[in-house]
């Protein structure tokens, strides 16, 4: 190798033309969360003229996912398969220098084919291009080998003492680097490399400054002592890398690899939530506080966890008129009789970042993939660059929220990207996430252009909760596709959920992954709804009243019950086509049954669901024109939101639930009719689709496949024809499972296993190890 002339150096590093040729594991992945923060933000902008190459013996395929990866800096160029392979940031060849490499390498089969005498050497099964690796010991590398490599006029690379390559000719790190120095135009004077094996040895035999970074290979360490360039460090990894740059005399102006303390907050638990846990109301000017709507959904479980006194910070956005306010207060308390410890930290967001980040991009990007209709999609990277935005507001707020090894639980895919964000700020905490909808198969989900950059921000996490087991395992799976992943323990599903033989049923559910030295552990915890709420509105008055007027309004017949949000993942018009169906092949259920269809509308400027609406109106319109009698309508169509006590109201007076979505990522609408029914005394049937994930765990429904036509009709027949006794055993069996593991029940569970988690702060030597 040609060694470079080192005779007139300067004695300084300059830091504008300083360029770090770096080997990944144990040497960039490795070391403190401090020192490798500091190296972050030197090549993210502390140093903007200064170029970082990885130099790896990876193949490319396993260093792209890096690339997503928050905690590390992208770099200007990459040499994979050591040296065999060289790339600029956008992942083009680097010409030259790619044609030459590939003129000379024989190709895999051909060096497989003139070795297959060797039986000693075990072919690794890992990614490469332009070499064979293998398993092999020292006594394999006999001259009759070196005949056979050299006959293919390859390179032998033995490190490590257990690791051999075959590469082209003249290729290896140090050679990669000095080639890419002069296509490049580097100045040789202010490359420093980087290493900690053997493996990296002929990056320092160039001439290069170097740094053999702590916990090294020894065998490196005494290759390298009479080299004076390179220096032999005490920290290991990044804290290396740093040392040999205040060595080798590199002076940051302003001292840029200096960090500002992070402003800790006072919050024990963080809850992170796109929206604030009550309605802001405007009147005359003055901002509102007002309880939501709907009583029944999670915040009043979340809430809960501050009701004892423990300091907690919400963090949601704030509509304004702009992102600085005047006279804005970030502060606010929630409820300080309730929760006197609980603050909301407002986001001041305008109308048009809602409209983008979420009306616009998370409906129209997200939604149509995550319930696998990918042909509804609109990918746009300005939205895509809007919803970096929002989450990183989100990441820094929470940030400034939480005390030191705080909580921070972030919730569904409108902040996928937070975890990417904030854990780069605050390495001590404990990231959780929770997804409230369900998440696709690998192949739908990897359609998103970004795919790589949520999954790298979700394996930012301590703990990722899923609703049922197959969304734990399509996420797996995703995760699998993207990065080098170790998937590690697992445990069977039944017999709390369905297994064989429902569209959503998984036999076991892996509960850990392990990446780039995290352990990222997963769950699956259903939401449930609030039991003893229904059971006392049942008793109340109002809703009372409100039974006995639905009574007398159906006079005997069997009322079907079917409320849905107006989304075409609802199956709202298969479920009306099915429905008519069932009349045309039954006329003798005419007059006696009736479809009682609440459809809530969407949110205000989702034009997307308008021409939906439509269809709904004709449909209904003519299966009534169709039936109707002068004393009965088979659908009584509602499109509006009802207050909650409307809808245990018409819930206890209908016999037949019919829930029947294309997908869902659970369906509270199921649970609740339920616990209804059973807080009345009146056992119901629970028609569910496959596709909604409550139909796992809801042991009892009648199952049915919403894409099936015929099943629909016969299924929704079944159910209206059931014996009295079977009603009541399946309605049994799902009542003790929605009043058992309610709301209270899930917030619980998911907090005991954030609980039940390794402490999340390493000490300084765990952390000092190798982490890819």
């Amino acid at each position: 190798m040609t060694v470079i002339e080192t005779r007139h150096w300067p004695r300084q590093l300059d830091p504008s033309r300083l360029v770090l040729a770096t080997d990944l594991d144990g040497t960039l992945l490795a070391g403190t969360h401090e020192a490798r923060r500091r190296i972050r933000e030197l090549f993210s902008g502390a140093l903007p003229e200064a170029k970082l190459v990885f130099v790896t013996g990876r193949g490319l395929e396993t260093v792209i996912p890096l690339l997503s990866d928050p905690t590390v800096p992208r770099p200007h160029y990459i040499i994979a398969d050591v040296g065999a392979t060289i790339v600029d940031a956008d992942l083009r060849p680097v010409e030259p220098l790619a044609q030459r490499i590939a003129s000379r390498w024989p190709g895999s089969q051909a060096v497989l084919k003139a070795l297959a005498d060797f039986p000693e050497l075990v072919r690794q099964s890992v990614p490469q291009e332009r070499r064979v690796s293998f398993y092999a010991t020292e006594d394999a590398i006999t001259p009759a080998l070196r005949a056979a490599v050299d006959a293919l006029d390859c390179d032998l690379l033995f490190s490590a003492g257990r690791y051999l390559d075959v590469l082209p000719r003249g290729v290896g790190k140090g050679v990669a680097v000095r080639r890419l120095a002069e296509v490049a135009g580097f100045d040789p004077a202010h490359i420093v490399v980087a290493g900690d094996t053997l493996n990296d040895l002929s990056m320092f035999e160039a001439g290069f400054r170097g740094v053999v970074v702590g916990a090294a290979e020894p065998a490196l360490v005494q290759a390298v002592r009479k080299m004076p360039r390179v220096v032999v460090a005490d920290a290991a990894g990044c804290g290396g890398i740093l040392q040999a740059f205040d060595r080798h005399g590199l002076r940051l102006d302003g001292d840029a690899a200096a960090h500002d303390a992070t402003s800790y907050g006072e919050a024990e638990l963080v809850m992170v939530y796109h929206r604030l846990p009550y309605d802001e109301v405007v009147e005359g000017g003055v901002t509102y506080q007002r309880r939501p709507k709907s009583p029944n959904g999670i915040m009043p479980t979340l809430l809960s966890f501050f009701a004892g006194g423990r300091k907690g910070s919400w963090v949601a956005w704030s509509q304004q008129a702009s992102r600085t306010p005047t006279g804005f207060i970030p502060h606010v308390a929630v409820d300080a009789q309730r929760y006197p410890q609980l603050k909301a930290a407002r986001i001041p967001l305008t109308a048009d970042d809602i409209d983008q980040f979420y009306k616009k991009f998370s409906k129209e990007a997200f939604w149509p993939i995550i319930f696998s209709f990918p042909d509804k999609a609109e990918f746009r990277q300005d939205h895509w660059e809007r919803f970096l935005e929002v989450n990183r507001l989100f990441a820094e707020q929470t940030a400034r929220e939480a005390a030191p090894g705080a909580t921070a639980w972030i919730h569904d895919y409108n902040l996928w990207m937070v975890p990417a964000f904030l854990r780069p700020l605050r390495p001590d905490l404990t990231i959780a996430f929770f997804h409230h909808t369900a998440f696709p198969s690998s192949d739908v989900f990897n359609i998103l252009p970004w795919r790589n950059d949520i999954i790298g921000s979700l394996l930012q996490c301590d703990y990722v909760g899923f609703h049922i087991p197959r969304y734990v395992e399509n996420f797996v799976d995703a995760a699998r596709s993207c990065a080098p992943v170790e998937v590690l323990d697992a445990v069977p599903c039944a017999p709390r959920y369905l297994t064989f033989g429902c569209a959503l049923g998984v036999d076991r559910m892996h509960t850990a992954l392990e990446v780039g030295g995290r352990r990222v552990t997963l769950g699956a915890h259903p939401v449930g709804t609030n039991a003893d709420l229904i059971a006392d509105l049942v008793k109340s008055d109002d809703v009372g009243r409100q039974i006995t007027e639905w009574d007398e309004y159906l006079d005997g017949r069997t009322g079907i019950i079917s409320i849905e949000r107006l989304d075409y993942v609802k199956g709202s018009l298969e479920k009306l086509q099915a429905y008519e169906r069932m009349l045309e092949q039954h006329p003798e259920l005419l007059g006696k049954v009736m479809l009682i269809n609440i459809i809530t509308p969407a949110a205000s400027g989702m034009e997307i669901y308008d021409s939906l609406r439509e269809e709904l109106d004709r449909v209904v319109g003519r299966i009534n024109g169709r039936f109707s009698t002068l004393g009965w309508v088979p659908v009584r169509y509602f499109y509006r939101s009802l207050p909650f006590e409307d809808v245990v109201a018409h819930y206890a007076a209908c016999d037949v639930a019919w829930i029947t979505p294309l997908r869902d990522g659970l369906n509270l609408v199921a649970k609740e009719y339920v616990a209804t029914r059973h807080a009345a005394g009146r056992p119901g049937t629970l028609v569910l689709s496959e596709f909604a994930g409550a139909a796992v765990e809801l042991h009892g429904a009648l199952l049915v496949n919403p894409y099936d036509r015929n099943a629909m009709s016969a299924t929704l027949y079944h159910a209206l024809t059931m014996g009295a006794d079977e009603v009541a055993y399946r309605s049994g069996r799902m009542a003790a499972i929605v009043n058992d593991r309610d709301v209270a029940r899930w917030g619980d569970d998911f907090l005991a296993a954030l609980a039940a988690l390794p402490a999340s702060g390493q000490d300084d030597a765990q952390e000092e190890r190798s982490v890819a």
